[in-house]
């Protein structure tokens, strides 16, 4: 089963247009990702000028797997990157704890089936998944808690504690280390969860992987080799000093020419907000740099540069010197950062979400500056899962997906219709018309009798329609009274499937599941999930 995204709340028109009228937005993007017979163009126009850095990276990529060993498949796809007809399904995530919500899972099963298809259909080219670790990202409020559903059936979300102050400055998230903090995230982790046969594997698993002394992106990156390495999927450290120095080109280029690049990127974002929005805010200068542990946006003052929130100052000479001498000081923002990513490797697509799909509409502009041939964009694909339990509640009570995409009342006034012969709402509204229409004409009558008696008409009816309605609610609540075990279920279910009025990929963790269907669940999601259907699915389990 699916549904169209449009019919779930939350999706900007941006992103659906993208989907279902690329015509409108046709002016934001570089093609549309539906038109295959467009993609062998596109892969002759990615890969006609041959990136002198695909002699490069094998090494370099290879030597961050350190003393791991990748899967056959794997070191064959790292192999591949030298040849010129090898193009990279991209996609990448921030490093969030235990993997994150479970969409990071879902974009990278498109990636490596989206490899796969291309690989069976065009012969002259290689294709090969790569996901970007997402290390230089200062935001640790984005990676340090998981959701998932505790042992009572309610929401819990689990947070990882460094000790450190709230508002403390810590540099990027790739380069952090866990503290014992991680300890107590784990042990919280495991008495949250019901207990199954899996339960104490998994911790284990988890707890190997989250030690105390290992930083976010170590543990992250060992997680996905795990559960993707089999599926040849090359796992990128953008952070890596050897990379810093083969994008010192893309940091010149950006502080020298960053007022012509940001008015680009207003007049693009301008150009957005007549019709839809602009997903990322512009800023001066698409750089960020490391300082005294911290990272700090780089902001031009007069004929100066200063990091945002600090009082240094650096003249443009002396932060290109930085650059030339010390390239791992500097990171892209959001904007950057795609650009930065398809410098390095001839890209034949992206896969992302909804905000990824918005955002590049705004980035494209710098492709033209930089002279690089832009990805198409795939949209990744988007599951809720359902489980038995959930189905059973479906079926009881006539209830679909869509149907909790409402609010907790309308979701309990759908329940309470299908179980009881009294429709609350129509029987009200019925009796309200009715009783409107009765006064009306009374008022009618009485104005040829008394005037000053008619002008009141309209107080006692606002009375007797106040009246009704104070006897709509008693009715209201004694339904829910009667029927207070079927709404006590729906709100379990609601839960489960639109946890906190959002999606469940962008709610629950991947091992919430996990504890209950065993490692292999990961299997399972990789045969159950499509990619070329382009709306959101329900996986029956």
């Amino acid at each position: 089963m699916f549904i169209n995204f449009s019919d779930i709340p939350g999706h900007h028109n941006l992103f659906l247009d993208y989907v279902y009228e690329f015509k409108n937005v046709k002016n934001f993007y570089s093609a549309d990702f539906r038109n295959k017979e467009h993609y062998a163009d596109h892969f002759r126009a990615v890969t006609k000028e041959q990136n002198p850095l695909l002699f490069k990276l094998p090494d370099l990529i290879q030597s961050q797997y350190g003393s791991v060993q990748p899967s056959p498949k794997t070191q064959k796809n790292i192999a591949l990157l030298k040849e010129p007809k090898t193009m990279a399904i991209f996609t990448g995530q921030q490093l969030g704890v235990f993997g994150g919500p479970l969409y990071t899972i879902y974009k990278t099963i498109t990636a490596i089936k989206l490899a796969q298809y291309l690989n069976e259909r065009f012969d002259e080219f290689n294709f090969v998944p790569v996901f970007w670790l997402e290390g230089d990202d200062h935001d640790f409020k984005e990676v340090n808690s998981l959701t998932i559903i505790n042992q009572e059936n309610n929401l819990a979300t689990l947070t990882y504690q460094d000790s450190l102050p709230e508002d403390e400055i810590r540099g990027s998230v790739g380069e952090l280390v866990f503290t014992p903090g991680i300890n107590n995230l784990l042990d919280e982790l495991q008495t949250n969860l019901r207990k199954t046969e899996f339960t104490d594997s998994l911790i284990s698993e988890l707890r190997e992987i989250y030690r105390e002394g290992k930083t976010f992106k170590e543990a992250f990156r060992q997680l996905m080799f795990n559960y993707f390495d089999q599926y040849g999927v090359i796992l990128f450290d953008p952070q890596q000093n050897g990379i810093k120095k083969l994008l010192k080109p893309i940091f010149q280029e950006e502080l020298l020419n960053y007022r012509q690049h940001s008015e680009k990127l207003i007049l693009r974002s301008a150009a957005l907000e007549e019709t839809y929005h602009a997903q990322v805010k512009v800023r001066p200068i698409n750089l960020f740099m490391m300082y005294e542990n911290g990272r700090y946006a780089i902001e031009p003052v007069d004929d100066q540069f200063r990091l945002k929130h600090k009082r240094v100052k650096f003249t443009q000479e002396e932060l290109l010197q930085f650059i030339t001498n010390s390239p791992e000081l500097f990171s892209p923002n959001v904007i950057l950062r795609p650009v930065c990513q398809d410098y390095l490797f001839q890209t034949a697509f992206y896969v992302g979400g909804p905000s990824e799909v918005s955002y590049f509409s705004q980035v494209l502009p710098l492709y033209e500056d930089f002279q690089i041939v832009p990805p198409l964009i795939y949209p990744r694909s988007s599951a809720t899962i359902i489980e038995k339990g959930v189905q059973t509640v479906f079926d009881k009570y006539q209830l679909t997906l869509n149907d909790f995409f409402l609010n907790a009342d309308q979701i309990a006034g759908k329940v309470i219709s299908n179980l009881s012969d009294f429709d609350t709402e129509a029987d009200f509204s019925r009796a309200q018309k009715d009783l409107e229409t009765t006064i009306d004409m009374l008022k009618e009558k009485l104005l040829t009798l008394d005037k000053t008696i008619g002008d009141s008409a309209d107080r006692y009816k606002q009375k007797i329609l106040n009246t009704l309605n104070e006897f709509k609610g008693k009715a209201n609540d004694a339904q829910k009274r009667k029927y207070e075990t079927a709404l006590r279920q729906t709100t379990k279910t609601s839960i489960a499937v639109f946890p906190n009025a959002n999606l469940q990929e962008r709610e629950l963790n991947y091992f919430y599941f996990a504890n209950k269907y065993g490692r292999h669940f990961i299997k399972i999601l990789f045969e159950e999930l499509a990619i070329n259907k382009y709306e959101h699915q329900v996986i029956n389990l």
